[in-house]
């Protein structure tokens, strides 16, 4: 895969992740998928879409529970640089989201996305965020 095929196609998953089309984000995934997020294994029991993912039903459930807990039209995120080399990729940004519900907890935290695509699919999923942050924002909300 060339830099430009995988920069192509960060870019259209930063377009379709976006726009909140989970099926079509899922469809951009290779099965199976090596997916992690900067959480312990066990997840955190107020982050319901903290858990572990291998296909695209499991890409695009992880999509629709995230956006199920937070206010769309509140959403804030943003990304700052993409950096490719060959068939990996880094994506840096800001969350910045607002929870469902009563009170409506806002967070922030910066996010790194690390990517690997190969065949035109993404294999490597891998988010580092703040996890803290996002949990003490959706636990306030029980």
């Amino acid at each position: 895969m060339s830099e430009k095929s995988t920069r192509e196609v960060v870019e259209e998953l930063l377009t379709r992740m976006a726009a909140g089309d989970h099926e079509r984000v899922a469809a951009l995934f290779a099965e199976p998928v090596d997916w992690r997020l900067d959480w312990p294994d066990e997840g955190h029991p107020a982050v319901p879409w903290i858990r572990p993912r291998r296909t695209r039903a499991d890409v695009a459930d992880h999509f629709r529970t995230l956006a199920a807990y937070h206010v769309p039209e509140l959403n804030g995120t943003s990304v700052t640089q993409v950096l490719v080399d060959g068939r990996d990729a880094v994506v840096f940004g800001e969350i910045v989201q607002t929870v469902r519900g009563e009170g409506g907890a806002a967070y922030s935290s910066p996010f790194a996305l690390r990517l690997t695509v190969e065949g035109g699919f993404i294999t490597r999923y891998h988010i580092y965020e703040d996890s803290l942050t996002v949990a003490r924002a959706l636990s306030s909300q029980g």
